[in-house]
């Protein structure tokens, strides 16, 4: 007989994902706390934490004694967007897995646009054999991470082990062995003005919603051995002004650029992205939620809660992340 006492009941809205493994994933790591896809009529007194990704419209607003959302993605722009968004902490996601995954992303088109990957994929298609002897070492070009969370702070390490240069650039100042970092609007010009490839893994907020526009591409430096930089965005598709990106390619402001995120998801298959030679394009794959390593951790966080402990990795509601 299974004497494990009842807790309160979590909330499973998500969008655009099978709900059926989470449910699988919560139900072995919490079985004393039955989980619901959708609240039981207009109010549903039963559900204490909710955990989402683009969580069902006016769902969270039906639960009068919800404790605290867990978000299950790195971004947390989604929650924000949830009408009737109730005054509770919001609970972002920070696994070893997520960012070993995002990581690896950021070494993985780093590499490839630093060792001519476009280049030789387009040679190979038209069957040429032509070695490029200008190709330049790690050491030689500098890599600009916009964002240094858990996750540029991360790829930046990781970037450095393999030789190159980075500079960093984040709201507030923050400081970071072997890494120059700038913070601010005031420190902006000099970080364009750093490097020679551009990652982007910054938050989407009100500040920076279509920062990458055509602006911040026209202040990015040209010395480097790229030609012209090269743009990587992992963050959200929300900082990137679409039309002005294809506008800096085609005036060559930027040389490459490449892609995970975007305005509409999935990219419609009329999009001009999907045919440039200048751009790399992945499916929101940089760094994927998976339940066997998010899990866990957040039910640990509604015990530890429950009994009057702290959450941790919480969101700053006025700065949106």
């Amino acid at each position: 007989m299974n004497t494990t006492a009842a807790k309160g009941h979590i909330l499973l809205s998500l969008t655009g994902w099978d709900p059926s493994i989470w449910v699988k994933e919560l139900s072995q790591a919490a079985p004393e706390r039955p989980v619901k896809l959708a609240p039981d009529g207009e109010t549903d007194p039963d559900i204490e934490y909710a955990v989402v990704w683009k969580p069902e419209a006016s769902a969270l607003a039906k639960l009068p004694r919800l404790k605290a959302i867990f978000s299950l993605g790195a971004g947390v722009d989604h929650v924000f967007a949830t009408p009737g968004l109730p005054d509770v902490p919001i609970v972002r996601v920070v696994s070893p897995d997520l960012t070993t995954r995002m990581s690896e992303y950021v070494v993985w088109q780093v590499l490839d646009h630093q060792r001519l990957g476009p280049k030789y994929r387009a040679q190979q298609a038209a069957r040429i054999w032509e070695e490029d002897r200008g190709q330049c070492a790690a050491g030689d070009i500098t890599v600009g991470i916009m964002g240094i969370g858990e996750l540029g702070m991360d790829a930046a390490h990781k970037l450095r082990c393999l030789g190159f240069d980075v500079s960093g650039w984040s709201r507030t100042p923050k400081q970071v062995e072997g890494i120059i970092c700038y913070a601010g609007r005031e420190g902006l010009g000099e970080f364009l003005a750093s490097a020679d490839i551009f990652v982007v893994l910054l938050p989407l907020t009100p500040d920076t919603r279509n920062i990458l526009d055509k602006d911040l591409f026209a202040r990015m430096t040209k010395r480097g051995p790229l030609g012209a930089p090269v743009l990587i965005n992992a963050g959200r598709g929300g900082l990137q002004n679409e039309a002005d990106i294809l506008s800096a390619l085609d005036q060559g402001l930027l040389s490459a650029v490449t892609l995970d995120v975007f305005h509409e998801e999935p990219l419609p298959p009329e999009s001009p992205f999907w045919g440039h030679p200048k751009v790399t394009l992945t499916p929101h794959a940089a760094a994927a939620s998976v339940p066997s390593s998010l899990i866990r951790p957040m039910v640990a966080q509604m015990n530890a809660y429950d009994r009057g402990e702290p959450l941790i990795n919480l969101v700053d509601r006025k700065a949106g992340y």
